[in-house]
């Protein structure tokens, strides 16, 4: 609520009102979405300029003795450091007994009531009741336990609906500190009047945070109509003690439990994120860096950061107008998340590590929205391509690499028994990987996986929470609009597509394993791969299913444009590789088949005796799919690699590709090629003439020499 009452005289720059001596009030359109900042009135403002007095927070309220940190002391916390934080706390041992006792006494009294509940056989009445206690409990205990909340409110697979729904009101409608404060902070920290630098402000916080409050202002220089966030005042110090404990109790839990786990270096993990989220230079930095890589991806609105009106307690950047995402039915702005995240986790490694629903907003003109940059991540190469080859073998079952890769990842030690990991993983993992890639649950699997990490002790690597986070976190938003909704099955297709078409040499030595298994190449994994890469897509269209889905032009199209890239420059050449292969076998079917008949119309016939191998014979049916592959009849089952002979071995892959029927569809296909794929199809048949030759010549060679 704006307090109105008659101000003092402004002091208004002739810029800000060259006609007027007073300056009128100015209205903001009216943003109807209670997440999206509602429009309030707008004054300009000074110094002198009366400021509404605002009733404590409760934060403030009942924790801030917190606070009472010496000049010297609060400087020191700019940065996480637990030696200094303990040293600042060794010294005041009655401030550190005072909150044990307040968060004990807080929380001791809330499960006795809902004990109590239980007791008298009324918790479904309370159930309500007891999760807006929960929420006003970790209102006034502080920003670190805001913070945990929001990650857990995002999960509606997790949490019950009640609890959910009052959880999900810490993310954007937390109490406001005082605005006095906050304009004090943004004319210190900015070193101006705020009529020097805004010719508007609200006189109010349009939304308060754990960390901050925000303000809507127009920029005296340019007009730009800005957010300037400003910061909590003490809550470094709140946040600071709250880890100490939580470590310390981390610590007496991994020894109590026996836990592999280093439970307190994740705690450090996540209290450097949060403490560099205190840091807005730093949060400045970060969204110009997302906005440099990650804003030019169709759909997707990343705010400016104005660095000049930036400061370490003073943000300011661009106003965003639009919606939560949870709150409204949107699959196509979920898909552009998703692929978004696919380009922050694995392909540049920086990534948003804080997407709780507050952070994500459908634009009025239907672009995803990013916002809050203070908490990111990086994922280095090596863990990159360690992820993306986990996610590989995991969809394709091969669940001996998949040991190997969490070895990789840091989540197992390399004395791990590989075997015994093995067998475990596939009783874990078949059964969800049994209904599909599209199917696969993210939470299920790390549910599933929960027991057989506490076997045998993997570790949690401290940058792994935060992806983990960053990955379910996503799945929940998805979730509450479609509950059938799968981020591993909206993110393989991604997968695929980068496997396939990456320069990387070990993402290239993981597709050649995958693809030769015992040195038989596996055509029905290339098949999946390249189903599943099709569907990387963000357009709108390739939301609605139509019955160009499965058309033969299309899907060869998809096949020929990729592989005549200068990205599919790898699969091509082993398509080719394949394709001699397949080929020669064909000739010397032709061969043997001639001889037979040769041989039969001799008056004395002896035994024919053929001499194609059981590899010929696998070239050929390779052949045949090959043919099949390229005519756009992609096989989504997995063919059993027995041989049979109803009929020759050649005739079946001579009738694929003397097939008018689907040939049609590849010569229609090719005339639609950009004239530079058409050039790199001139050079094919030479390319494919020449690794024939190879394989005839050498073949000739081992066989005189034999």
């Amino acid at each position: 609520m704006i307090v109105h009452r008659t101000p003092p005289p402004f002091r208004i720059s002739p810029s800000a009102s060259p006609s007027h001596s007073t300056p009128k009030p100015f209205l903001f359109p009216p943003i109807p979405s209670p997440i999206t900042f509602p429009g309030l009135p707008l004054r300009c403002v000074s110094t002198a300029a009366a400021r509404s007095d605002v009733a404590v927070d409760t934060f403030t309220e009942k924790s801030g003795y917190l606070f009472e940190l010496t000049s010297s002391e609060a400087g020191s916390l700019r940065e996480y450091d637990v030696s200094k934080i303990s040293s600042i706390y060794r010294r005041r041992p009655l401030t550190l007994l005072r909150r044990l006792f307040q968060i004990g006494s807080t929380f001791g009294l809330w499960i006795g009531l809902r004990y109590l509940d239980g007791l008298m056989d009324r918790s479904d009445q309370m159930f309500e009741v007891r999760a807006e206690e929960l929420r006003k409990i970790l209102v006034e205990l502080g920003p670190a336990y805001v913070k945990v909340a929001q990650a857990v409110s995002s999960r509606p697979d997790l949490i019950p609906p009640s609890y959910l729904e009052e959880l999900s009101l810490l993310q954007d409608r937390i109490a406001p500190f005082s605005t006095d404060i906050a304009f004090n902070t943004i004319e210190q920290e900015l070193k101006s009047p705020l009529d020097e630098l805004f010719t508007e402000i609200s006189p109010e916080p349009v939304a308060a945070a754990s960390l901050g409050q925000v303000y809507q202002a127009r920029l005296r220089r340019g007009g730009k109509v800005v957010a300037v966030k400003v910061q909590r005042p003490g809550v470094q110090a709140a946040i600071s003690l709250d880890i100490l404990i939580l470590r310390f109790f981390a610590g007496l839990f991994r020894r109590f439990r026996n836990l592999n786990t280093d439970l307190q270096a994740v705690i450090d993990e996540w209290a450097s994120s949060l403490f560099r989220e205190m840091d807005y230079e730093n949060e400045a930095q970060n969204g110009a860096k997302f906005r440099q890589l990650y804003g030019g991806i169709q759909d997707v609105k990343v705010p400016e950061m104005y660095m000049e009106y930036t400061t370490q307690r003073v943000l300011t950047m661009e106003w965003i107008k639009g919606q939560k995402l949870s709150e409204v039915q949107d699959l196509y702005l979920v898909e552009v998340g998703v692929y978004c995240s696919f380009n922050q986790l694995l392909e540049y490694g920086f990534y948003h590590a804080d997407p709780h629903p507050g952070n994500l907003l459908r634009t009025y003109d239907g672009k995803l929205a990013y916002l809050d940059f203070g908490m990111m991540g990086e994922f280095k190469q090596e863990l990159r391509d360690g992820f993306i080859e986990a996610c590989l073998h995991l969809v394709n079952r091969d669940y001996v690499s998949l040991a190997k890769d969490f070895i990789t990842l840091g989540l197992l030690p390399p004395t791990a028994d590989k075997e015994a990991v093995t067998k475990a993983l596939t009783s874990v993992f078949q059964n969800a990987v049994a209904k599909g890639v599209r199917n696969i649950s993210f939470g299920d699997l790390l549910g599933d996986l929960g027991v057989t990490m506490y076997k045998f002790k993997f570790r949690i690597p401290s940058y792994f929470s935060l992806v983990i986070r960053s990955l379910a976190v996503l799945e929940g938003i998805a979730i509450s609009s479609n509950p059938k909704y799968k981020v591993l099955g909206s993110t393989y297709p991604w997968i695929a597509k980068k496997v396939l078409s990456d320069s990387s040499p070990k993402l290239r030595s993981s597709l050649q394993e995958l693809l030769y298994e015992d040195g038989t190449f596996r055509i029905d994994r290339l098949e999946s791969l390249l189903t599943e890469s099709f569907r990387a897509k963000t357009e709108k269209a390739a939301l609605v299913k139509t019955e160009d889905d499965r058309n033969y032009k299309v899907v060869i199209k998809q096949v020929l444009s990729f592989t005549l890239t200068e990205k599919g420059t790898f699969v091509r050449d082993i398509i080719l590789e394949e394709f001699a292969k397949g080929l020669d076998a064909l000739g010397l079917v032709t061969v043997d088949s001639i001889s037979s008949v040769a041989a039969s119309n001799l008056p004395f016939q002896g035994p024919h005796s053929s001499f194609l191998t059981d590899e010929d014979r696998k070239n050929l049916r390779i052949l045949r799919r090959l043919s099949s592959l390229m005519s756009g009849s992609i096989s989504s089952e997995i063919p059993s690699m027995g041989y049979r002979r109803p009929q020759s071995e050649g005739s079946v892959a001579l009738d694929q590709l003397s097939s008018v029927q689907k040939i049609a569809p590849l010569v229609s296909a090719i005339s639609e090629l950009p004239p530079e794929a058409h050039q790199q199809l001139v050079r094919l048949p030479g390319d494919l003439a020449g690794r024939l030759c190879s394989r005839v010549v050498a073949r000739t060679i081992r066989r005189i020499f034999s």
